[in-house]
């Protein structure tokens, strides 16, 4: 006759094991607290950030944001600072700096591309940006001096096939600098990435010929909208990808939409955030009309329904 603590442990393993044998749950994979906290690309705020640097971390500090990853400024620099001033000034507003977006070489539109225009539809007027190729060690030093842990390219010129090698021999020379430094490079993708040339898809030569020291920050919008899968990217190269750019495609599949608004799967790919090595995300919007209602209807969606 079985006594009641042995029956207690054989029911538990029991319950254990059937558990085990269920298919993996939604509810069971977002629990609150699983996933970092919500980060912003600052470059949706790009026509309004330099009026007000202070002003608008606040707001976007205010509206929920944790960790914060800076991009180009119409004044230069870090939005017109220095990289420690404009650290502190995270740092007070209680968010961190994860991730700065470089330039891979001088700017230059890609083939086909229209220069970006703002709300109005008035064209932008591009500041001079450093680059990977010409002041790699200089910005290097910066994101060192500032304790930011990742540095992403944010674009450069893959439209043939000697673009894309010099394109990869400097991501190199780069990543070696930052591994010396103590950083991690990231490269950061848009759709064209997965568009062949000479045969070619630009994308699985970066994957293949970057050092694995390079890693890859997977815009979600443009990789659904080149029709290519993130997690059977994430499957294929585990643990290559620690930043994501949250961002929905439009239902159209023409370009940019809040979180939640658009047809990207953000569900089944939260799922396989270990298999991709997730380390930061941030939600990111390209010349929205209104970027604090955009980026404010993105958290509500991540919180509501990730359980971010």
């Amino acid at each position: 006759m079985i006594n009641r603590k042995k029956f207690i442990r054989s029911a538990g393993m029991l319950a254990a094991g059937s558990f085990l044998l269920q298919p993996k749950s939604f509810a069971s994979v977002f629990t609150k607290g699983a996933y970092p906290p919500p980060g912003l690309q600052l470059f949706t705020l790009f026509n309004t950030i330099d009026a007000d640097v202070e002003g608008t971390l606040k707001k976007v500090a205010a509206i929920g944001y944790k960790e914060i990853e800076s991009a180009f400024s119409k004044k230069g620099g870090f939005y017109g600072l220095s990289a420690k001033a404009f650290s502190k000034m995270v740092a007070d507003q209680g968010m961190a700096w994860k991730s700065h977006h470089a330039l891979g070489a001088p700017f230059k539109l890609p083939a086909g591309a229209k220069m970006p225009t703002d709300a109005n539809g008035n064209a932008i007027k591009i500041p001079p940006m450093k680059n990977l190729r010409e002041n790699m060690q200089e910005i290097v030093n910066d994101i060192v001096d500032a304790g930011i842990p990742f540095l992403v390219c944010a674009s450069t010129p893959i439209d043939t096939a000697d673009e894309i090698q010099k394109s990869i021999e400097t991501l190199n020379k780069t990543g070696e600098a930052c591994k010396k430094a103590g950083i991690t490079l990231c490269y950061h993708n848009h759709d064209r990435e997965f568009k062949a040339v000479d045969g070619k898809m630009p994308y699985d030569l970066f994957l293949s010929q970057l050092s694995p020291d390079i890693k890859m920050e997977l815009d979600l919008c443009w990789v659904t909208k080149a029709g290519v899968d993130p997690v059977a990217l994430f499957k294929k190269h585990p643990g290559r990808f620690p930043l994501w750019h949250v961002k929905d495609l439009d239902k159209s599949r023409q370009g940019p939409a809040p979180a939640g608004e658009g047809v990207v799967d953000f569900k089944r790919i939260f799922e396989n955030a270990t298999t991709a090595g997730l380390k930061h995300y941030f939600v990111e919007h390209d010349m929205p009309k209104d970027p604090f209602a955009s980026i404010t209807t993105s958290i509500h969606y991540l919180k509501d329904t990730l359980h971010v």
